[in-house]
Order: structure tokens, then sequence, then C-alpha cells
């Protein structure tokens, strides 16, 4: 689906999508608006969650790309329409992430957040504060807790 329709969209031949199932109950209602909602986020059409933007990583990563993305990620996913790039290294980064409305680039040894020299343990909260100097950050909203109902067997 996301390659046949995200193409189309991507080309600008279209201005949303509708997916329906082929057979009723055939997809959760949520897993067809996450689609959607993704397919739209994808081709820039509409910003609906925030955008992370990493590169793969290489030798010259000197940190946890994958676990600091996922730190960022968890602490940032909140923010609809704010792209983060985090990137492995200052050879490639700061052309792979020049979309991005924040950066995170790992140094050696440490992490750059547009300001040198943070030591790794306070490198994600110097990013939070720089979303905040900049007015684009809102707090988390609690989810609410879902209520299990009881299944008459």
């Amino acid at each position: 689906m996301g390659t046949q329709i995200g193409g189309l969209l991507c080309d600008g031949l279209g201005d949303g999508v509708l997916v329906e199932p082929m057979e009723a109950g055939a997809f959760e209602m949520d897993v067809l608006r996450t689609a959607s909602f993704g397919l739209l986020q994808g081709s820039r059409m509409r910003n609906t969650k925030t955008e992370f933007v990493s590169c793969p990583s290489c030798g010259r990563t000197l940190f946890d790309l994958q676990e600091v993305t996922a730190q960022i990620a968890e602490r940032t996913g909140h923010l609809p329409g704010v792209a983060i790039a985090i990137m492995g290294c200052i050879v490639n980064g700061p052309g792979e992430m020049a979309d991005a409305d924040f950066g995170y680039v790992g140094g050696a040894p440490g992490k750059e957040v547009v300001r040198r020299g943070i030591p790794n343990e306070e490198a994600c909260d110097a990013l939070i504060e720089l979303i905040k100097e900049n007015g684009m950050w809102k707090d988390k909203e609690e989810e609410p807790a879902e209520e299990e109902t009881p299944v008459a067997v």
C-alpha cells in the first residue's frame, strides 16, 4: 500500500488518502488511521508527529546511535511538526540534517547540540532545553489508562 500510494503522493498526484479494507473487519481502525497519517507524513503533505532523521551509523560513530535515538524519540515524540536529526558524526551530519529544525551530532567523544562540548549525560536535556528556547516545546499529554471490559464466556 505504501509504495503504491506513497509514490503517487510524492509525485503530487493526490491530495489525501482514503484507505478502506476490502473486507469488513480486515483491519482495525487504528491500523488504517496510523497507515494513512504515516503516508501523509512521509510524503510531506501533513505533519501529525515528530519527524526523526538519523544516519545509518558507520565506523566514525563513537556512541550508541540507536540508544540515543530512542531516548530522544521517547522525550520528543509528542511534538508534531518538529524535525529532529540525530547524526553519528560531524563528517556527514550537517549535510544530512539540513532540513531538520534541530540537530544532535555525535562528536569525538560526546555529542553536539548546536553548542559544543556537552557531556554525554547532559546532551539529551540540552536538546530539550534548546527546543524550549525556540518556542517549539509542548508538555506531553498523559494518556488515560484503558479500563478492561469484561468478556462474556
